[in-house]
């Protein structure tokens, strides 16, 4: 099963348009150790360098250092869109992975059903007399409609606030 499911990401891996390529290498570089030490080796230059302790280096941004604050803001903008591209493709893929789970789960669910059947008709046959309460509820076949209604009882009952209902809407 384990080389189904890797063989399933690796084709998806390969589906992904060049943006989205770009957002997941972008995404592992800036989620390195070696890019938060560049992060910080530059701002400690920086504030170094506009504070006058460099010396032959002139200062071009006095504190409270706006255009640092500047290049920090963009940053931040900058890497949680990229982030949020690569995170929305996992997504996309996890969504997938439970899909295949639930139907394979459901064929497993009909196939041992069905050897249950077989089981009580050749008890039946050989004069077994089975009188269990629950081999008969595991003769019978789930019905899923009633598990997904059932499920959107409960997760409907809980209060969704305004924003969440928003979002749902743009996803659909």
């Amino acid at each position: 099963m384990a080389s189904v499911v890797q063989s399933f990401e690796a084709k998806e891996l390969k589906k992904r348009s060049w943006s989205v390529r770009l957002a997941d290498d972008l995404t592992s570089t800036f989620g390195s150790f070696s890019f938060l030490t560049f992060n910080v080796l530059f701002f400690i230059f920086w504030i170094a360098m506009n504070t006058g302790n460099i010396s032959g280096l002139s200062i071009m941004d006095p504190f409270p250092f706006p255009l640092m604050t500047t290049i920090v803001s963009l940053e931040a903008i900058i890497l949680t869109l990229i982030v949020l591209m690569s995170q929305n493709r996992q997504s996309f893929i996890s969504n997938l992975r439970e899909e295949i789970d639930m139907q394979v789960n459901l064929t497993s669910e009909r196939e041992i059903t069905k050897i249950l059947q077989i089981l009580v008709k050749v008890a039946e046959k050989q004069g077994i007399k089975l009188e269990d309460k629950d081999l008969s509820e595991m003769l019978k076949e789930i019905e899923v409609s009633y598990l997904e209604r059932k499920l959107e009882e409960q997760l409907g009952s809980k209060k969704i606030n305004p924003i969440q209902k928003v979002v749902e809407n743009l996803t659909k």
